[in-house]
């Protein structure tokens, strides 16, 4: 995976007929696990970010994912290893699918990006020469701990988070079927244009050509790429373009939802105030710290709405959070 932020020179990605008929879109969770990870590296965390970022930060220490393999494969800045990123299959693949696409990476090829890997960072960590020793059995311990990742960082947030994503996609389709594919990439971002039969990139470390990259192109919304894209170029897979979703300001902003009482003659009060509370996402004892709710009820308001698939369950650590899902969303924001 390559970023943006330290290319140098513009270049072209050239497209037939049969280019523009294989570009479709996809919506990725390894695409938010990667530049989400980067961004709790860097240090530097963009203020859109910043709620989230506390919150799942001291998870991640008292997992101890902040030392582990994920630490070691993707550096603050520079390159990642392409396998961690393998081309989504389809339109919205499982993480499930995506880890049994990074389990099953040929050995070689492992080592071939880690060697770039340790060209670019000038080392490798232990991981991550133990990696390149015994890749196999290692793809299994990197993708056990990227699914504790999820569990920690994203998952809470993944109804939230997919809504943009899928937001994203729908405006950038309905651009292509009213205006074309060239008003969808003249607007994709500034970095990058459309000229004739070419995609055009500006500020990249290495040329791209159809040479180096397969058919098609494959566009993947994300809402922690940053203010620039990502590329990841593997022939003969499509090429992966990774852009800044539609939408990622508002993100973490409060979601008005004063107006419950026709929900909660529904619901109950209870339960709706329980489902106001889960802005964000909290275990039962912090619900009933803020709602003045016995644990024990909370407890069982909340097996009753997950039940109803109004709430979804993450373990972290020893506890557990709760967190709304898409429905309970859209029932909410009816309400207002």
């Amino acid at each position: 995976m390559c970023e943006s932020s330290r290319w140098s020179v513009q270049t072209e990605l050239a497209f037939t007929v049969s280019d523009l008929a294989q570009m479709r879109f996809a919506v990725s969770p390894m695409w938010e696990v990667g530049p989400s990870c980067r961004l709790l590296r860097s240090g530097a965390v963009h203020p859109v970010h910043q709620p989230w970022a506390q919150q799942v930060r001291p998870r991640l220490a008292a997992a101890r994912i902040d030392r582990g393999w994920l630490a070691e494969l993707i550096p603050p800045v520079g390159y990642v290893p392409d396998f961690i990123n393998p081309a989504p299959a389809g339109p919205a693949p499982s993480l499930e699918e995506e880890l049994v696409r990074i389990r099953t990476t040929p050995a070689a090829q492992v080592r071939q990006e880690l060697d770039r890997l340790r060209h670019e960072q000038g080392r490798l960590g232990p991981r991550a020469q133990a990696l390149h020793t015994e890749p196999q059995p290692r793809l299994a311990r990197l993708t056990e701990e990227i699914e504790t990742y999820w569990e920690l960082a994203l998952a809470p947030y993944w109804a939230r988070i997919r809504a943009v994503l899928e937001a994203d996609v729908f405006h950038r389709a309905r651009q292509v079927a009213e205006h074309g594919a060239g008003r969808l990439f003249n607007e994709l971002h500034p970095s990058i244009s459309w000229d004739d039969s070419a995609l055009r990139l500006t500020r990249r470390q290495q040329p791209l050509s159809r040479t180096t990259a397969g058919a098609g192109l494959l566009l993947i919304p994300s809402v922690f790429t940053g203010p620039v894209p990502f590329t990841r170029v593997t022939p003969p897979e499509p090429p992966q373009l990774a852009y800044p979703a539609r939408g990622t300001g508002s993100l973490w902003e409060p979601r008005t939802t004063t107006r419950t009482e026709a929900l909660a003659a529904v619901l109950g009060r209870s339960r709706t105030l329980l489902l106001s509370e889960l802005e964000t996402p909290a275990s039962t004892t912090e619900l009933a710290h803020r709602t003045g709710l016995s644990p024990a009820g909370v407890s069982q308001f909340l097996t009753a709405l997950r039940n109803a698939g109004l709430v979804s369950a993450h373990r972290a650590g020893r506890c557990v959070l709760y967190a709304r899902t898409s429905a309970a969303e859209s029932l909410l924001t009816a309400c207002y």
